[in-house]
């Protein structure tokens, strides 16, 4: 079974899997079907914006866009280089990039993301903030990440127009081609018909569905990004900011757009609303794609079918069985993610290193997958079961690198540490499939755990003293959990009747199923 995009929409829902022989290389939800979210900035969408505030200690801005919450612009993304410096800066980058090669495990912060595509281009040249940007000026921005839990969307100066095949950088100088075209023939044919097609001071970019793809392909379809990009320098002539100028292409779209590719053998959908979209958008957008939209007609839900509903759950789990009986841990907090990987009920069949060095080899294909699914991103901390001998340790690492070469996500991987500790980054630009997809927990607010019984009845007792201490009054009425009520009544039941023999009181212990395990209330009245 080769590639296949699934697509599941359901009112305001619509899932997209890509799905190769069994495994998901690519999961999309998106929850704002209907209205879009109007107001909604979703990556690729461009405003005029207004900054309304610079903040020199953090080398950033917030921008007003129109949107909920106000856009962050970081330095480094706020600054247009001349040309002269862009040149200056590809010189040095082609030196850094030279050095990755040689030095794999070193991660070298140089990258901008371009939607799905990578472009190796950063621009470092020492100037602040305050004298990029002033308080009340009207500036283009362009969305690069959307709002992620309580963050507001990040924005970038460095306006890109993505295509199918290739994407447009108006306001940069580069030339570039995606990293995952690994044929360095291939390279220089792109790179050439590229330089032939670019504009003077203008920028290019090849995306991962260029490979092979003809000249007149290429040129087609930069012709119309530079059209889209002149009706956004029309509707800025007119335009007061804050205002949204471009909106990128909806969500479906975009999937079509930024995750098929020739290999994908056809695309399943079981709307068929949905399908008469996918098949417009297709004929004008994607003609090799033609005659591989099929509508799903199956009973059984297409997700279910496919075990796509198995793995999301799978991957809204804490825990994740591997098929030998070890596991790996996936916890994600708001600043990183660490992934425990242990051996389980897997005992092994030679050594205690074979059988450790095949637990984390089989650890690393799952690590990748769920990387990928969860859409985790930011830092990453994998702790591998220590592995004594470093041929190893070398093996498990480069089976990593190999597993997440399947990623479209940008990551950085440093080599095993002597504690089996591996630190990685991993572009993000939406929310994690467990923030899209889950809340917090509304008892226990999120932090996974409540006090025992134990610990709140010994709290409530330590209360009670002192309320009595302090009260003159006969009585102390306790309100609180029905269980904590219960063991208050039952096995710690000398307590209470020491505290109202020595202080001649009445304790009342009262349930209510309203109250949460943690919660309590004491009063001191008469009678």
């Amino acid at each position: 079974m080769g590639k296949e995009l699934v697509i599941n929409e359901t009112h305001n829902e619509c899932r997209v899997a890509l799905v190769e022989n069994g495994e998901i290389l690519d999961l999309l939800v998106d929850r704002s079907k209907g209205n879009e979210k109007k107001n909604y900035p979703n990556v690729g969408n461009i405003y005029l914006g207004r900054v309304i505030r610079v903040l020199p200690g953090m080398q950033s801005a917030f921008i007003d866009i129109g949107t909920e919450r106000a856009a962050f612009l970081y330095v480094d993304d706020a600054y247009l280089p001349t040309l002269e410096e862009q040149r200056e800066m590809a010189q040095k980058i082609k030196e850094l990039q030279e050095e990755r090669e040689q030095r794999p495990g070193k991660i070298i912060y140089d990258e901008m993301s371009t939607l799905s595509e990578t472009v190796d281009l950063k621009y470092r040249p020492g100037v602040k903030i305050q004298d990029v940007l002033k308080e009340g000026s009207e500036i283009v921005v362009q969305v690069a990440k959307e709002p992620i839990s309580t963050k507001g969307p990040r924005v970038t100066r460095h306006i890109t127009i993505a295509g199918r095949h290739i994407v447009y950088m108006p306001y940069i100088e580069h030339i570039g081609v995606s990293r995952r075209i690994e044929a360095e023939e291939e390279r220089e044919r792109l790179r050439e018909i590229l330089e032939s097609i670019r504009p003077e001071g203008k920028g290019i970019i090849a995306r991962t569905v260029a490979e092979g793809q003809s000249y007149k392909t290429l040129k087609n379809d930069f012709g119309m990004t530079v059209k889209v990009w002149k009706e956004v320098l029309k509707k800025l002539e007119k335009a007061k900011a804050p205002n949204e100028v471009f909106r990128d292409l909806n969500f479906l779209q975009r999937a079509l757009r930024d995750i098929t590719d020739d290999d994908v053998d056809q695309i399943l959908v079981d709307n068929k609303s949905a399908k008469r979209s996918i098949d417009k958008f297709v004929n004008k957008y994607l003609p090799e794609m033609k005659g591989k939209v099929n509508l799903y007609q199956e009973d059984n839900p297409i997700f279910e079918q496919y075990g796509i509903d198995l793995e999301i759950e799978r991957a809204l789990s804490n825990k994740v069985f591997l098929k030998s009986g070890g596991s790996i841990n996936v916890d994600q907090t708001e600043a990183l993610v660490s992934i425990d990987v242990n051996t389980g009920k897997f005992v092994g069949k030679k050594t205690l290193e074979e059988t450790i060095l095949k637990t984390n080899l089989e650890a690393v294909k799952e690590i990748a997958y769920q990387l990928r699914l969860r859409n985790c991103g930011g830092i990453i901390i994998i702790d591998f079961i220590d592995m004594e001998k470093e041929e190893h340790r070398d093996s498990v690492y480069q089976a990593l690198l190999d597993a997440l070469k399947r990623d479209r996500s940008k990551t950085n991987v440093l080599p095993i540490s002597e504690l089996g500790l591996v630190e990685m980054t991993r572009k993000r630009t939406r929310d994690t499939l467990i923030r899209t997809m889950c809340e917090p927990c509304s008892y226990c607010e999120g932090t996974g755990r409540v006090k025992s019984v134990l610990t709140v009845c010994f709290e409530v007792i330590r209360e009670i003293m002192k309320v009595i201490k302090k009260s003159e009054q006969s009585k102390i009425s306790v309100f609180a959990h029905p269980e904590v009520c219960a063991r208050l009544a039952g096995e710690e039941f000398g307590i209470i009747e020491y505290a109202e023999e020595a202080h001649s009181k009445t304790l009342s212990i009262r349930a209510d199923n309203n109250y949460h395990v943690e919660q309590y209330e004491i009063f001191a009245n008469d009678y």
